[in-house]
């Protein structure tokens, strides 16, 4: 998922350079939507994992 989050931050980048500003809004919002996405898996496996002691 964080690798979405980062093509889809490429993409937005390189739609800016080019004056796409509508696509770049755009693929800058699902990039931030996939990356808190990754960030509330991420800290829930984590918490999952202590919990439970897990090696």
């Amino acid at each position: 998922m964080l690798h979405y989050a980062v093509v889809f931050f490429v993409i937005a980048l390189i739609a800016a350079v080019l004056g796409f500003s509508g696509l770049a809004a755009g693929a800058a919002g699902i990039a931030k939507i996939l990356f808190v996405v990754f960030l509330v898996l991420a800290v829930g496996s984590f918490l999952f994992n202590a919990l439970r002691g897990g090696r």
